[in-house]
């Protein structure tokens, strides 16, 4: 028999876990400290059970089915860790991992958060949002309150009820005929009932964004369907007249993150994570400078194609974010030579034109002492920073000029780091690369005793590895 939830006491006993305090009550469901009868857990938990009133709610109980048949699914840091789940016919339950400390949600009342704060938010959600998103997710209901930190620093996202996955039925589409998710955070292409692309995550992520970096949420709290299609021909005012100390770069990310067509978003979490981490890479659009919204005659041309419009009905989100994936391309200024740099070339050339959204990052190491002094500048006193840079543009130029690479699909970074291999698998490790590209001369003796930087990545990094060779 069904217990309600306001019925339920500290030391009631669901199957083989003990209530022991309640945690939290919300509209849709309330969550209790437990513990296992028998033996003990390896880290704490908490039981996630549904507010079922009398059947009047159909949504609670979806939701809470879908989010039973989803988080089984997921694995990884940025989620709860999954335990088991109780049957509608008796009780129905999620138990899971507990994770510590607060939502996202009371930094609101402190915003707006300094820059640095912003994107750090912003680029651990990214990073979060693309584990999920290759795990065949979207969440759909991204916003503070869903989102919390584990110790070490990783996102965690929590409240599956609204998610879209791949492989598994859509009851949210099945059941209902209204826009599914929280005003002020859905996308546009959910307010046209689209559910499976992850961009839409991504949009919800630049409203966070805004409202950490302003004050002010972009769109308000809409409440109703007419309410929120105004999203799809209104441009939000740009962060900069709310906040005007806000780098032009930041405001590039967030109206970068808010636009109606997904097409003109960041394709993936990892890509916008990339730019967060290295702002000094954006190049900076038309988005950056504007200080209002576009003009009268916008709207209304806007307004007239929003009537109507239905947007295209995108692959699932895993397919997506294989389509557009982070390349990096290892550059040996000094080590190469010429025939090496023309097949390396030609490598990733071959690589950017079969995957035409993909973003390359070009890297090169900067050799630096674990002890002393470094050299920092040549003999006429010019930054050898500086020149090894303007060695990897040069290097790229031919990309750029054959494959017309646009300036947002392609940074450079040179790395200070006295270990070569460890800098560059931990620059892939930290943006969330999926293929390493990078020259090795040829064999020698010495070389195969030591151990040669191209073995040493093939070894260490997470991702696909290609090593070319003259």
């Amino acid at each position: 028999m069904m217990t309600p939830p306001g019925k339920l006491q500290a030391g009631d006993v669901i199957d083989q876990f003990r209530l022991k305090e309640k945690l939290h009550q919300g509209g849709m469901a309330t969550l209790w400290d437990v513990e296992p009868v028998e033996g003990a857990s390896a880290s704490p938990l908490i039981m996630k059970i549904p507010r079922i009133k009398g059947g009047e709610d159909p949504a609670t109980i979806v939701g809470f089915e879908v989010e039973q048949m989803v988080m089984p699914m997921l694995q990884g840091p940025h989620v709860p860790r999954f335990l088991t789940k109780g049957d509608f016919t008796r009780q129905p339950y999620i138990v899971m991992e507990r994770i510590g400390g607060d939502s996202l949600r009371p930094r609101l009342d402190l915003a707006p958060l300094p820059i640095e704060d912003v994107a750090d938010i912003g680029q651990r959600v990214a990073q979060a949002l693309h584990e999920l998103h290759k795990q065949h997710l979207v969440h759909l209901d991204v916003k503070p309150s869903n989102i919390m930190f584990r110790p070490t620093g990783e996102a965690v996202l929590v409240d599956f009820g609204l998610s879209r996955h791949a492989q598994l039925p859509d009851l949210l589409e099945e059941e209902f005929s209204l826009p599914m998710g929280t005003g002020p955070y859905m996308s546009p292409e959910q307010v046209q009932f689209i559910r499976n692309d992850p961009r839409s995550d991504l949009f919800a992520l630049g409203v966070m964004l805004y409202h950490f970096a302003t004050g002010e949420r972009p769109f308000g709290n809409p409440n109703s369907v007419s309410g929120l299609r105004k999203r799809l021909y209104t441009d939000p005012i740009p962060p900069r007249a709310h906040r005007p100390d806000l780098p032009p770069w930041m405001q590039e990310v967030i109206l970068r993150c808010l636009e109606v067509d997904p097409a003109k978003r960041y394709q993936t979490g990892a890509q916008l994570a990339l730019d967060l981490q290295h702002p000094d890479q954006i190049p900076l659009t038309k988005r950056a400078e504007h200080v209002a919204p576009r003009g009268g005659l916008s709207h209304f041309k806007r307004w007239f194609k929003a009537i109507g419009a239905e947007p295209d009905n995108q692959a699932n989100a895993t397919q997506h974010v294989a389509r557009s994936p982070i390349i990096m391309v290892a550059i040996a200024t000094k080590a190469s030579t010429p025939e090496l740099d023309q097949k390396l070339l030609a490598t990733v050339r071959r690589i950017l034109q079969i995957e035409p959204g993909a973003r390359l990052a070009c890297v090169s190491i900067m050799r630096i002492n674990r002890v002393g002094m470094d050299k920092l500048t040549d003999d006429e006193g010019h930054s050898l920073h500086v020149r090894q840079l303007v060695a990897i543009k040069h290097w790229a130029r031919p990309l750029q000029q054959q494959l017309q690479l646009d300036e947002h699909r392609l940074t450079f970074h040179v790395l200070e780091a006295p270990d070569t291999a460890h800098a560059l698998v931990e620059f892939a490790t930290k943006n969330q690369v999926d293929h390493i590209v990078m020259g090795a001369r040829g064999n020698s003796a010495l070389r195969r005793y030591l151990g040669s930087v191209s073995a040493q990545v093939v070894a260490e990094a997470e991702c696909s590895v290609t090593v070319v060779r003259v």
